[in-house]
């Protein structure tokens, strides 16, 4: 990492009741003492979709390139941009088996995260992680937004 570029946490999460339906993503952005909350809403989509958007909006947030801890509770999420993305971009966004699902989202992701040096962390969902706890919050309130 960086450590000339400033530091950022992020946290991030989707939300879906019923998955697919509507759907709900939040992400909580904190730097030093300054925190923000980003939430939005869509009244169909899936889970997984919820969970990309939480991390692309959060990293199009970031004005400037920065040093970025990002938690997420989805191993998808995680597992995707840590272990399967290099691959489907050389595929031209195709898995082998053929279509990607939610290739916008992970080309948007891949876009949103050149500027910046991202760590990826995964934290186990409804297990007493505070900010976890509270962008589930944040995200399910975001869902019923839409219902």
């Amino acid at each position: 990492m960086n450590d000339s570029l400033p530091p950022v946490t992020i946290y991030t999460d989707g939300a879906c009741d019923p998955n697919p339906g509507p759907g709900g993503w939040a992400a909580l952005l904190q730097f030093g003492a300054h925190e923000k909350a980003l939430s939005g809403a869509e009244p169909q989509t899936t889970n997984n979709r919820m969970e990309l958007t939480a991390a692309v909006r959060a990293l199009q947030a970031l004005n400037r390139p920065c040093q970025v801890e990002l938690f997420t509770d989805s191993e998808y999420l995680k597992r995707g941009i840590t272990e399967w993305l290099p691959a489907w971009r050389a595929r031209g966004w195709r898995r082998k088996g053929g279509a990607l699902a939610n290739a916008d989202l992970w080309q948007a992701l891949d876009a949103a995260l050149k500027p910046h040096q991202v760590r990826w962390n995964w934290v186990r969902s409804h297990a007493g992680h505070p900010q976890n706890e509270r962008v589930d919050r944040l995200a399910r309130q975001a869902v019923h937004s839409v219902r």
